[in-house]
């Protein structure tokens, strides 16, 4: 079997090989000379792999010597196919290397990799951008659970997913985001089940509906797309701290003409029910947009020195989603601008690049969009207004539920 070429930008000299310790550390062996160093012999960088093989391969020792062989074909190799999916070693978001644009697909992004063992919570995963994150998490080996409103709908998309992958773990619960006493439920029921989160993706959301106030008497837009998720972020933060899990919440470059400029805005907007008469639906999708930004890097501000990595990411501009279903004009327009925007593989690689690569592991607290961290508006990098916020979301919870706090860890 012949494994594709670990980078074609550095391609070794003649004599040299390129090998892997146990532990994943790529190292460079010299025939001739009978050497060896870590760094490439061109480059000078360092390689790293992951310390599990990809998904489907086995390490067999017989003979006093090591092969490789795919459960699936069959196929063996005396090469360790980590080493098809090395990464440099980088220090910093400076360093970064572009590998992915915006063309790149969720399970273009995980190839190679092995998430056995690693548990997932996606939001609004039965439909659209969730499913296709949830579905692409699931082949690669991770266990999925399908946090949805509707749990028939969420058992259907994992038939979908097993008829493709009939060993796929994904498993379906109940959540939904305009009550906050759903969240604390789902919190306690999947605690009881799982007790472990390593990747949390906030990606359910509404858009188009008219001014409407949920039963705990906010805003829809505001609670379903941000508060909703924020109360469900810091139930989960004992496990998410004791994991390093990774956060990532579902953004829009749409956040760029949000109006938010303080939290007397929120207050107004998303609490105070005489705002019906003025409510635009788009504004109100943009600024709870632009919580999610402030809410993503006021958690990596708060927590990230424990591990916990937060990412806001932009999936991708008017996809064809079920985002627009509560409103004909805005699904009308997705619908005819459907060719020349990403598919719903496209819209998921943004969340599944920040939930999954190596490339991200140690740089939380960036906005991602193409695959690529960027800069977000001014507004979103205002820490002043991330930290009033937060303390206004931690307000507005108390209000309604009497604490924030909720133990579930033991």
């Amino acid at each position: 079997m012949e494994l594709p070429e670990t980078d074609s930008e550095d391609e070794l000299g003649p004599g040299w090989e390129e090998r892997v310790t146990n532990d994943g550390q790529v190292f460079y062996a010299h025939h001739g000379l009978k050497a060896t160093q870590w760094n490439h012999p061109r480059t000078g960088k360092t390689k790293v792999v992951s310390g599990v093989l990809p998904l489907g391969w086995e390490k067999i020792v017989e003979n006093g010597g090591v092969k490789f062989i795919h459960k699936d074909s069959q196929r063996s190799t005396y090469v360790d196919p980590r080493l098809a999916f090395a990464t440099e070693e980088t220090s910093g978001l400076h360093n970064l290397r572009q590998r992915y644009d915006a063309s790149s697909t969720g399970l273009q992004i995980l190839h190679g990799q092995n998430l056995s063992g690693l548990k997932a919570i996606v939001t609004g995963a039965n439909c659209g951008i969730g499913f296709e994150t949830a579905r692409s998490l699931a082949f690669h080996g991770c266990q999925v659970i399908l946090a949805c409103r509707h749990l028939k709908k969420a058992n259907d998309a994992i038939k979908n997913i097993l008829k493709q992958r009939p060993f796929a773990a994904c498993h379906a619960m109940e959540l939904d985001l305009s009550s906050l006493q759903s969240v604390k439920d789902f919190v306690t029921e999947y605690m009881k089940a799982h007790r472990s989160v390593n990747i949390l993706i906030l990606n359910a959301g509404t858009f188009g509906g008219g001014h409407q106030l949920t039963k705990d008497g906010i805003e829809e837009t505001f609670q379903v797309n941000h508060l909703s998720h924020f109360y469900l972020c810091q139930l989960l933060l004992p496990t998410l701290r004791r994991d390093q899990a990774r956060v990532v919440w579902l953004a829009a470059e749409s956040h760029r003409f949000a109006s938010l400029q303080d939290t007397e805005d929120v207050t107004e907007r998303f609490l105070s029910p005489l705002r019906s008469e003025r409510f635009s639906p788009i504004l109100a999708y943009n600024n709870a947009k632009l919580c999610n930004i402030l809410a993503a890097f006021e958690i990596h501000r708060n927590f990230g020195c424990h591990g916990v990595r937060s990412y806001a990411v932009h999936p991708g501009n008017l996809v064809s989603s079920g985002l627009t279903r509560h409103s004909w004009l805005y699904w009308c327009l997705h619908a005819l601008l459907r060719p020349w925007t990403k598919s719903l593989q496209q819209a998921c690689a943004a969340s599944v690049y920040c939930a999954c690569s190596p490339d991200v592991a140690a740089c939380g607290g960036v906005y991602v969009n193409g695959c690529l961290p960027c800069r977000p508006s001014p507004a979103a990098m205002d820490s002043v207004l991330a930290l009033r916020l937060y303390n206004l979301d931690l307000r507005i919870i108390e209000r309604t539920m009497g604490s924030v706090a909720f133990a579930v860890a033991s």
